[in-house]
């Protein structure tokens, strides 16, 4: 079986041409290493090791001690500090077709009022529900790059009117049909719900629009009342804690199983679902796509993107913080295997692609065997591999990982991986 290393050697030419390609596109900034002989050493923080030298040795230390310890300093260095379920907090379905899709699903459409005004900052929830499975049933739940209508060409999903991206991160024209399926492929909503799952996905823009104005837009106005703070949240934070508030609502649904969500997310939204899992214990299984720097690739090693390339194209993701750590990343006193360990023992999945050098498919898989003792503390299998697997072979424990062929994107061979892991945890045949 060809390994995820040797495929990227025959392919060295190829990509260093999108080496190339990059480090002129980020003129201005240090080259992009993507040379294993390049990663500096680097040393990680011991997950399993308190700050004040105490190791960690039970279940019990983890959970009220070096637990909090870690999720305080991502709070405090990298994603910021969200706020709590508002008190206001309300849902408004609108729509509710039990025969969607040519009969396969009920469709329902609710709208999340943050705040519970109507004029105030809301976003719409879109959830298919599988006809032919036993109800309640175990859900999916992910962020949408381009607007809920555009995850399916199903004519009744309803326009989104928030901001939408134009190439150069200002508001464009509303959607219009003609953008109905545009993200289609990375839903693939039949196999999904003939797998006995349901879907449920929010447009990542109606949580906060994906440009940096000083969080004047989105959910960040309603509730920084006028402040921030070099810990406050930014919008990967804000985004993750949307999706709790989607969660919010399907505890209220009684044809889903509330107990069994996962939080699912690609590339930035990958990165938003390891922190959504991370906050809000709720979720039940964590699912890394393609999520890279600030996701599940450790950032000490730097390859492939780099906090300072984050900070410096992105500052609107991360607390104010994390830009202390631009080319500083040996200061960083947390990385993202310890992001992953904050799940434990719930279920996560981390999965690259080969073609996708820019997230360091071997950094991600780092972050997870070295989350593996935290797991296995905890009594859990952890990650049941030492090297990484080869192409299109998925390993799977408490902690699943898999490289495939191809590059950047969501697609159905992922779906399928994330669904059989799920059957595993859940129980499923």
């Amino acid at each position: 079986m060809t390994s995820a290393a040797d495929l990227w050697n025959s392919l060295g030419c190829l990509f260093a041409i999108v080496s190339l390609a990059l480090v002129v596109a980020e003129a201005g900034g240090p080259p992009v290493n993507y040379e294993e002989d390049q990663v500096p050493p680097y040393t990680l923080p011991d997950p399993l090791v308190m700050a004040d030298g105490a190791k960690v040795t039970s279940a019990e230390m983890w959970r009220t001690k070096r637990r909090p310890e870690i999720l305080e300093l991502f709070r405090t260095h990298v994603y910021g500090r969200s706020p709590a379920r508002p008190e206001g907090l309300a849902f408004k379905v609108f729509d509710n077709e039990p025969q969607a899709l040519g009969g396969k699903a009920m469709r329902r459409q609710v709208t999340i009022l943050f705040t519970g005004k109507e004029d105030g900052p809301k976003a719409d929830l879109l959830l298919y529900l599988p006809n032919d499975a036993r109800r309640p049933v175990p859900a999916f739940l992910i962020l949408n790059f381009q607007g809920n209508h555009a995850v399916s060409t199903d004519p009744a999903i309803r326009l989104s009117a928030s901001w939408h991206r134009d190439g150069k991160g200002v508001e464009k024209n509303k959607a219009t049909d003609a953008a109905r399926g545009a993200e289609a492929s990375r839903f693939p909503i039949d196999r999904i719900l003939a797998r006995g799952y349901a879907l449920a996905t929010i447009y990542y823009g109606d949580i906060d629009p994906d440009f940096h104005d000083g969080f004047k837009n989105g959910v960040h106005p309603a509730f920084d009342q006028g402040r921030r703070q070099p810990d406050s949240w930014g919008s990967i934070a804000a985004w993750a804690w949307g999706l709790s508030r989607a969660l919010d609502y399907l505890e209220t649904d009684k044809d889903v199983d509330a107990k069994r969500v996962a939080v699912l997310g690609h590339s930035r939204l990958g990165k938003t679902a390891l922190w959504a899992g991370a906050e809000d214990e709720r979720f039940a299984i964590v699912i890394s796509n393609n999520s890279g720097a600030g996701g599940a690739a450790l950032s000490k090693r730097i390859y492939g993107e780099t906090v300072e390339v984050l900070n410096r194209n992105f500052p609107h993701w991360f607390c104010e913080n994390f830009r202390k750590y631009s080319a500083k990343e040996a200061d960083l006193p947390v990385d993202q295997h310890e992001l992953i360990a904050l799940s434990a023992p719930r279920p996560v999945y981390v999965a690259s692609a080969v073609g996708d050098r820019w997230a360091d498919p071997r950094g991600e898989f780092l972050s997870c065997h070295h989350a593996d003792p935290v797991y296995r503390l905890l009594g859990t299998e952890g990650l049941p591999a030492k090297e990484m697997p080869g192409l299109d072979s998925p390993v799977m424990g408490a902690i699943g990982y898999h490289i495939r062929t191809g590059g950047h994107d969501l697609t159905a061979y992922d779906w399928d991986r994330y669904m059989d892991f799920a059957d595993k945890h859940y129980g499923r045949k």
